[in-house]
């Protein structure tokens, strides 16, 4: 048999089972996870501007059809510190530099799309939601104490936050996943005093995946 041939029919093969496997699909998938991020807060004044920051989550997802979904994404990291070294601006009359702590949650929601085999289930997701912080929140307390601030209100914590990427889930069993990768792009948009403008970052997850309450794509 030819090379050509070989591939025809792997190609037939996989999008066979691929349809076969679509006829009965999960509604509900159940991940939980450990996360990475990769986070910048400060692109303005901070000369420590990368954070690595350790956490997990989870994320819930609804199936309204074999291969579409809405997900439910929230990862918390731990707590960490930024070193800020902030020049004389109007904001800061005579710059200063201190050592604040923070940590980071987001929370997302959006479309997923998904290829279902008997091998192996990648995804996409477009996620857009909210991130919490409480870093900008501490690094005013300093405001006074090791920095002169020219400004009294503290800066939210809260922002806009959007997430681009995707994965792959392993099926082990009929209800089980593993999923060993997923890698976005997460932008976060915390605006004041203590950073220009957003922040681009970017956060991997590993764990496990559960499905249950099976629809089904037949007429």
């Amino acid at each position: 048999m030819s090379a050509t041939r070989k591939t025809i029919l792997f190609v037939v093969t996989l999008l066979l089972g691929t349809t076969v496997w679509a006829e009965e699909y999960p509604r509900n998938e159940v991940a939980v996870d450990y996360s990475y991020a990769y986070y910048v807060p400060s692109t303005g004044y901070s000369k420590a501007t990368n954070q690595s920051l350790n956490g997990g989550g989870g994320a819930y997802v609804f199936n309204f059809s074999p291969y579409f979904g809405f997900k439910a994404d929230l990862q918390g990291y731990g707590s960490f510190t930024n070193k800020f070294t902030i020049p004389v601006t109007a904001n800061f009359p005579q710059g200063g530099l201190a050592n604040v702590q923070g940590n980071l949650f987001t929370y997302l929601f959006g479309p997923q799309v998904k290829l279902r085999t008997h091998f192996m289930q990648p995804y996409g997701n477009l996620l857009v939601g909210a991130a919490h912080s409480n870093l900008y929140g501490n690094a005013f307390k300093q405001c006074g104490v090791s920095v002169v601030c020219a400004f009294s209100k503290s800066p939210s914590g809260n922002a806009f936050a959007f997430a681009l990427g995707g994965g792959v889930d392993i099926p082990v069993g009929h209800h089980v996943q593993i999923r060993p990768a997923n890698f976005d792009y997460l932008l976060t948009n915390f605006s004041n005093p203590f950073n220009h403008g957003s922040q681009s970052n970017w956060r991997y997850t590993a764990g496990m995946n559960f499905t249950f309450g099976g629809g089904s794509s037949s007429k």
